[in-house]
């Protein structure tokens, strides 16, 4: 009876956990890897090659991004998630999570002018 129990306790365990796996998987995703994915295209190395001035660096977010030297991440949350002239929208693309986890990666290296090595 012992054994049956255990089975039973232990195969919940392991279907919770495997039902969960959608969840885990977009908790490990890391900035960096949403900002590769899904910005990198247009912004490679924090620059913009769609409109030349208007890089992720840090001087050009106070400048272009309004309420950026209030609060700099909902600004760039703000921007990410709807979009402006030629940047789309990404909040049919991407999760809130997602969206908040990308923008702190950008404003992170915003911070570090975008250098490898640091």
């Amino acid at each position: 009876m012992k054994k049956i129990l255990s089975v039973i306790i232990l195969s919940f365990i392991l279907l919770t956990f495997l039902l969960n796996q959608p969840a885990l998987a977009e908790a490990v995703l890391s900035g960096s890897t949403i900002f590769s994915n899904s910005c990198a295209a247009c912004h490679i190395n924090g620059n913009n090659v769609v409109v030349a001035s208007k890089t992720l660096k840090k001087e050009a977010l106070i400048k272009y991004l309004k309420g950026y030297e209030k609060n700099p991440l909902a600004a760039i949350i703000n921007q990410v998630a709807n979009g402006k002239n030629a940047m789309p929208a990404f909040k049919s693309r991407l999760t809130a999570r997602e969206i908040t986890t990308v923008a702190a990666y950008v404003l992170e290296q915003s911070e570090k002018r975008w250098s490898p090595l640091e």
